[in-house]
């Protein structure tokens, strides 16, 4: 061997010893895998001249995320392409497969060359069970290089990543039991801790021999120390509450005749100081004997007396708020309606008798009943509504009318809160009350509002209300031009002085009723002054309203006030206009027809004055 090449080789030497004290170290401070292959590739890069090394592995164990583990200096681009390249490999052979060795080094070697690159030597590495996990590879630039690791040197690099990675695992794999001890324990811990606070003991029961085990946290339940309870069968049955006992005993008999897979039973036990606790027996028979006696029975016992008391607490407010409920006129209700639709009553109370005419025991098919109640007028506003409060979790309020079979007819008012359930479905607390009385009062103010009390014909505003909904017609093309006709009775005032006011509002009764019987039914009256009446006739011209006018006024004629001692003769005069869809509002008509009435006032009364166009 020339002076060179044994200097070569003892710095080769000397590097693997480099390499093997490094991977002590990251052994020693569990340094990740990864980690540690880069670092032998960036020491070989740098100890060996133009050099660019790549460590693959595939099929690697549980410390490393992925199948592929690739590190290496390589340019990224080069890096890219070999992931790609095993991504089609792991596609085409089955997890954890190898494809045959010469085209493996094949495709790398293309691979390098379309990076200018060119693979110098390639050498496979084996896991701890002697399967090849992929290799370790060498690339020069354009395939010049001062140097490259010898066969041996190539070997022994294996052979040290190979090393490394069974370390590893080994480690890993201690970590991980040591993990799972101390996870063991802690659970085991806190199993104790928990059973410990929870107010729960534990006993351990010798069936043949009559005997039961309890744990101290069992006794301290009872306010007894650890000393102070003999664990007879006899004992046990003593401290059971008389009204208690035959049902537990019943109980126990049961799971010993393999009647029932558990032991659960709740019952009141008597404590040091005499008094009881409700207490929560939970146990079952772990062996037997082979003609299936019992032998062993092990089971808990949890103090519940608070759970009881709440429980008890709970149900007699659940008592008294149905009583309320059920006392309070209307009714008080509980609605549920399901993501796919489905609806249903989860809650009726008393009140259900009155508003619906239906029973709480009908609560399945109250949803059917109660819509077949609802007034069909109203039913698509009630849905509505519904739905709305449902998509909107708005509040729900709504008044509709149902159809009853013994009341008839009647007002609902619904009032609820919808709130949205964790599966989707929509929730409603609601009330419904009887409003009956009050839409009627409300009918009677309305029409207090809009009719005249004298002459039970509309009032001026109700009037004008009708005239701008005919003009809105009128504009919109849904009917003809109208005409419009003011009425004031001649010398009324005259009439007051002489007969007195009951008299005139007499007159003026007359003759809204003469009125209102000369009207057609799309035709419509009403009182606009003192002795002033307005008409609107609806499609109708100027001729045939001058006829309506002088048919008028031949009926206050012929049919004068009979005023008990009096007869009295009145006579009306009338202007005539046309309201047109061309009119800004209302008022131009009745302006109009006001004008051409001072002009029949002004004639002489009596007369019938048609408008200027």
């Amino acid at each position: 061997m020339s002076l060179d090449n044994l200097h070569k080789s003892n710095e080769d030497g000397q590097h693997m010893l480099d390499l093997y004290r490094l991977c002590m170290n990251d052994i020693a401070r569990n340094t990740e895998l990864k980690d540690s292959l880069l670092l032998i590739v960036s020491s070989l890069d740098a100890h060996y001249s133009g050099l660019l090394s790549a460590i693959v592995l595939r099929g690697i164990e549980a410390d490393i995320k992925t199948d592929l583990l690739l590190v290496s200096n390589l340019p990224q681009a080069c890096l890219d392409d070999m992931r790609n390249m095993y991504a089609v490999v792991e596609d085409a052979y089955p997890k954890g497969a190898i494809p045959e060795h010469s085209k493996r080094v094949s495709r790398m070697q293309e691979l390098a060359q379309d990076h200018d690159l060119w693979l110098l030597a390639e050498i496979p590495i084996f896991n701890d069970e002697h399967r090849q996990s992929d290799g370790l590879y060498f690339f020069a630039k354009n395939g010049v290089i001062q140097e490259k690791p010898n066969q041996q040197v190539l070997q022994e690099l294996a052979s040290l990543i190979a090393n490394l990675i069974q370390h590893k695992h080994t480690q890993q794999k201690s970590l991980q039991a040591q993990s799972l001890a101390e996870q063991s324990q802690a659970n085991m811990m806190r199993m104790a801790l928990a059973i410990e606070g929870s107010g729960t003991g534990i006993w351990d029961r010798d069936v043949p021999a009559g005997l039961i085990h309890y744990s101290p946290g069992w006794k301290a339940i009872l306010g007894y120390a650890d000393a102070e309870i003999i664990g007879r069968i006899e004992d046990s049955y003593a401290r059971l509450h008389p009204d208690d006992r035959p049902y537990v005993q019943a109980s126990i008999q049961a799971h010993f005749d393999g009647l029932t897979e558990q032991y659960v039973v709740e019952h009141r036990v008597r404590c040091k100081d005499g008094s009881y606790k409700w207490i929560s027996s939970r146990g079952k028979v772990v062996s037997r004997a082979e003609d299936g006696s019992p032998l062993r029975m092990i089971g808990t016992t949890t103090d519940i007396t608070a759970m009881r008391v709440l429980s008890q607490r709970l149900q007699e407010s659940a008592d008294l708020v149905t009583c309320l409920t059920n006392e309070v006129p209307g009714l008080a209700y509980q609605y549920c309606m399901q993501a796919n639709g489905e609806e249903r009553f989860t809650y009726l109370s008393e009140g259900i008798r009155d508003i619906y005419e239906l029973s709480p025991l009908q609560m399945q098919e109250a949803v059917a009943l109660i819509h077949a109640r609802i007034h069909l007028d109203d039913f698509p506003a009630y849905r509505n509504a519904v739905l709305k409060s449902a998509g909107r979790l708005e509040h729900l309020h709504l008044e509709y009318r149902v159809n009853l079979p013994q009341q008839g007819i009647r007002w609902r008012q619904m009032d609820a809160r919808p709130r949205r359930l964790p599966d989707g479905a929509t929730l409603w607390h609601g009330f419904i009350t009887d409003v009956t009385e009050h839409k009627r009062i409300e009918q009677e103010l309305q029409e207090l509002a809009t009719i005249d009390f004298l002459t039970q014909i509309p009032n001026r505003r109700s009037f004008m209300g009708r005239m701008e909904e005919e003009l809105a017609r009128m504009q919109r093309g849904a009917s003809k031009a109208a005409a419009v006709l003011m009425c004031d009775l001649d010398n009324f005032k005259l009439i007051n002085d002489t007969y007195g006011h009951a008299i005139g509002d007499l007159v003026l009764r007359h003759f809204a009723h003469i009125l209102h019987d000369e009207l057609r039914k799309s035709d419509y009256a009403g009182r606009v002054g003192g002795e002033e009446f307005a008409v609107v006739l609806a499609g109708t011209s100027i001729a045939d309203a001058t006829v309506f006018a002088e048919r008028v006024q031949k009926q206050l004629l012929d049919t004068p006030v009979n005023a008990r001692t009096h007869i009295i003769p009145v006579t009306v005069s009338i202007g005539i206009a046309l309201m047109q869809a061309s009119d800004i509002d209302a008022d131009v008509s009745l302006s109009s027809s006001d004008m051409a009435l001072y002009r029949a006032k002004e004639a002489g009364r009596n007369r019938i004055i048609v408008a200027a166009d």
